[in-house]
């Protein structure tokens, strides 16, 4: 099988796959796929089946879906479960990550890719607030929250920024489970870079 994802070497701390190929990127710009994915790398392996209620298809479209992530290196065969006869499914890496090519195929892929996972993830924070927000005690309450900070940088010191994140980020994203505290649970981290166009920047400005 050609593999059109690897795990990247240089660069990534959070033990993500790196996805390379266009037709890969356009295979996971899918709602279903994108919630398998994101389904099996935050509980683990599950069958079509399982799977199924949570992704919004049924067990043979979630299936046919699987099979087609399969393909593209993101998924694999898990060791069976109680039941043989079903085949259980896992992700191949914790998460997964992709840089806009250079040429115009892998850059509208890559656009396309984006927009859905923008889209998938745009009412988490509504969802958030009215929701999990008011049922959370005051020592969590007060530690939620958000940023919306504007810096004028370089693509290098972009690139740094977001290297120096991930560097405090993956000790916490790599420990065994076993190794977490007492009273530790799920926080979602949110990172949105969004370069402004060349026109938005007035010569001059103090940031």
């Amino acid at each position: 099988m050609r593999e059109y994802s690897q795990v990247m070497d240089h660069g990534n701390r959070l033990g993500d796959i790196e996805i390379t190929d266009p037709k890969a990127m356009r295979a996971l710009a899918h709602p279903v796929r994108l919630a398998i994915l994101e389904r099996l790398q935050r509980h683990g392996p599950a069958t079509a089946t399982q799977l199924s209620p949570d992704v919004g298809a049924t067990p043979s479209v979630t299936s046919w879906h699987l099979r087609h992530l399969a393909g593209f290196g993101l998924v694999h065969d898990a060791e069976p479960g109680t039941d043989r006869r079903e085949r259980r499914w896992e992700a191949a890496a914790r998460g997964f990550r992709f840089e806009v090519p250079e040429d115009e195929e892998g850059r509208s892929a890559a656009r396309v890719l984006s927009q859905e996972m923008f889209a998938r993830s745009a009412d988490l924070p509504h969802r958030w607030a009215t929701e999990t927000e008011p049922g959370l005690d005051p020592v969590w309450g007060r530690l939620a929250g958000l940023a919306n900070t504007r810096v004028v940088v370089s693509a290098e010191e972009l690139a740094a920024i977001e290297d120096a994140i991930e560097s405090v980020l993956a000790p916490y994203v790599m420990r065994d489970p076993a190794q977490r505290p007492s009273g530790a649970r799920g926080v979602r981290l949110l990172r949105y870079l969004l370069p402004e166009g060349a026109d938005e920047e007035p010569a001059g400005e103090i940031a």
